[in-house]
């Protein structure tokens, strides 16, 4: 699985430093590793792994983290049915 990603750089994931706890349930769920906790604190450390499944967003106790799950590459294709400029897979 460490060779699977998505599309670069077009990931919704946002870690929200200030909210974390750093409880590390993000780093439990997470099926493709894509956090760490670096001084207490859960870090994007792949973010281009992230499948956008929501699991770390939905286990996070404080809402630290967001994702708009399930878009991933999704919204790619869409973009490019629309003439959208940008990448697709």
């Amino acid at each position: 699985m460490a060779e699977f990603r998505y599309l670069e750089d077009v990931v919704t994931l946002e870690c929200d430093q200030g909210k974390c706890i750093g409880c590390g349930m993000c780093t439990v769920v997470c099926p493709h590793g894509v956090f760490t906790l670096q001084d207490k604190k859960a870090v994007i450390s792949s973010r281009n792994f992230c499948m956008e499944c929501g699991a770390c967003m939905q286990n996070c106790p404080t809402s630290a983290i967001t994702v708009e799950a399930g878009e991933g590459c999704v919204r790619g294709i869409i973009n490019e049915l629309l003439g959208i400029e940008g990448p697709c897979c």
